[in-house]
């Protein structure tokens, strides 16, 4: 194993070499249209007769969308793992660093899967891409959350190297080539991240980390935990409605606010009737935010308003009771010790999206959506050469393109498989990373530096509302363990 000076060399060498990497790749392989954002698009004489400067302009309208995830992605997940009472340094900074590297993978990644680099062309960098590569962090942070104050941040970097490009796949496959709709991404990104960081965290799983008393809050932890918390509450509707425009994006904002505040409303009631009249700290970071996670996959669908408030209600019942009891029972017999409780907050709220989605898929009937299931659903438009094509093309000249003629039903199984690929895809690429984790050479924290900042990082003395004052990187180096030499000598161990 490498000593603490060894392992932030390498994890300072590594990052550079990494960005390197990046910065040489996407010199010789990407295309931007900065040159373009700099043009009064709206004041040209040919601005009507441009399809791409239209398409430009509104992708102004998603500028706001995008900086409310970036909020998500670095204050909100970041604040939220702060819970831990003596994590906080690594609990924003180590976020702030892995989503700086998924960021730049991401991007690569994705113009691998969905370009045509193989054949000399260039993928460009947009809005949409910066989006998807925030997508990408979040559920790298995800992961992370499974496995907060186990890991050292090499571990991590390799973790996020490793689930960025599997996570891409997964994508690509449920959504290029099994044409299914998630439009908060709840399989994709908390699905797919919250049983990789499980699969990770069981294959990782060590006794002292279940015992150790810094694996806990402190009042004023929990207060910070809680900015994280009101932060991506506010921001999410933002997160499930972002790649969307017109309908799709109003129904999808609407559908995750009534999903939010019923789920919101849930949580403090149940949360009060398990713990005997007061409410549970953990309970209001968390479930809370359930509801965004279930709206997620029909967001954009026609859900009606009832439809939104009822999986909130289900959201917030079920990510409370999985504290109260799941996550108790995965840790006692199953020996999965689950940091931040991704499953309830991610894992069965997504499993649920996904649920959901198929319903709403497999009840998309042409009285009640009209044509604008064609528009969610791009396999559900008739096949070319067919009468309803045809009429279809009539009404709407050039707006769709042909489809696989998928009855609703169809669709709705679509669904579900794509639910069953991610959840396959997850778990079995989490325990193979969890293997590659477990090389010594990657720094596996010792136990005395289990959930504490101390060994990551220069920090002051006296962390407020602990009992005990921490100790500098000074104080922590005078620790040590004695054990005797066979010849009667003493040697010290630090």
């Amino acid at each position: 194993m490498l000593d603490s000076f060894s392992s932030f060399s390498f994890v300072g060498g590594s990052s550079l070499g990494f960005s390197g990497f990046f910065l040489q790749y996407l010199f010789l392989s990407v295309t931007d249209h900065c040159h373009l954002t700099s043009v009064c698009v709206c004041s040209s004489p040919r601005f009507g007769k441009c399809s791409y400067l239209r398409k430009l302009a509104s992708s102004f309208s998603w500028v706001g969308a995008f900086q409310d995830v970036h909020v998500m992605i670095f204050i909100g997940f970041g604040f939220l793992m702060t819970f831990l009472k003596r994590y906080g340094y690594t609990a924003v900074g180590v976020n702030m660093l892995i989503s700086s590297f998924v960021i730049q993978w991401a991007l690569i990644v994705r113009g691998l899967i969905h370009n045509k680099v193989r054949e000399g062309e260039k993928f460009p960098i947009n809005l949409d891409e910066m989006l998807a590569a925030d997508f990408a962090s979040a559920t790298c942070l995800i992961s992370f959350g499974a496995v907060l104050g186990k890991t050292s941040p090499l571990q991590l970097l390799i973790m996020a190297l490793i689930e960025v490009a599997l996570a891409q796949t997964n994508k690509y496959i449920c959504e290029d080539l099994l044409e299914v709709a998630d439009a908060g991404e709840s399989m994709f990104i908390h699905a797919f991240g919250a049983y990789f960081g499980l699969a990770v965290a069981t294959v990782m799983y060590r006794k002292d980390a279940k015992e150790c008393e810094k694996n806990g809050p402190v009042y004023n932890s929990d207060l910070f935990s809680m900015i994280g918390t009101i932060f991506l509450w506010m921001y999410w509707p933002s997160f499930n409605s972002g790649p969307f425009k017109d309908d799709e994006q109003h129904r999808a904002i609407i559908n995750t606010y009534l999903s939010l505040t019923a789920c919101t409303v849930v949580t403090f009631a149940f949360s009060g009737l398990l713990k005997k009249g007061k409410f549970e700290m953990v309970h209001v970071q968390n479930a809370t935010l359930a509801g965004g996670v279930a709206a997620g996959t029909s967001a954009h669908m026609v859900l009606q308003p009832w439809g939104a408030l009822l999986l909130g209600l289900a959201a917030g019942m079920l990510s409370t009771l999985g504290f109260h009891f799941v996550q108790p029972f995965l840790l006692k017999y199953l020996r999965i010790h689950d940091t931040c409780g991704v499953n309830n907050l991610h894992g069965m709220p997504g499993i649920l999206a996904g649920v959901a989605g198929s319903i709403s898929a497999a009840l998309a009937s042409a009285d009640v959506w009209g044509y604008s299931r064609f528009d969610v659903f791009r396999e559900m438009v008739p096949p070319e050469n067919t009468t309803e094509f045809l009429l279809l093309n009539t009404t709407f000249p050039n707006i769709y393109k042909p489809g696989l003629g998928r009855s609703a039903g169809e669709q709705g199984a679509y669904q579900i498989a794509a639910l069953g690929v991610t959840l396959a895809m997850a778990i079995g690429s989490g325990i193979f990373t969890g293997l590659v984790l477990k090389i010594p050479i990657l720094d596996e924290p010792k136990e005395h530096e289990l959930f504490d900042d101390n060994h990551w990082w220069h920090v002051p003395a006296g962390i407020p509302g602990d009992e005990k004052e921490t100790e500098s990187d000074d104080m922590e180096m005078k620790r040590y363990k004695k054990s005797e030499e066979p010849n009667g000598t003493v040697n010290v161990r630090l």
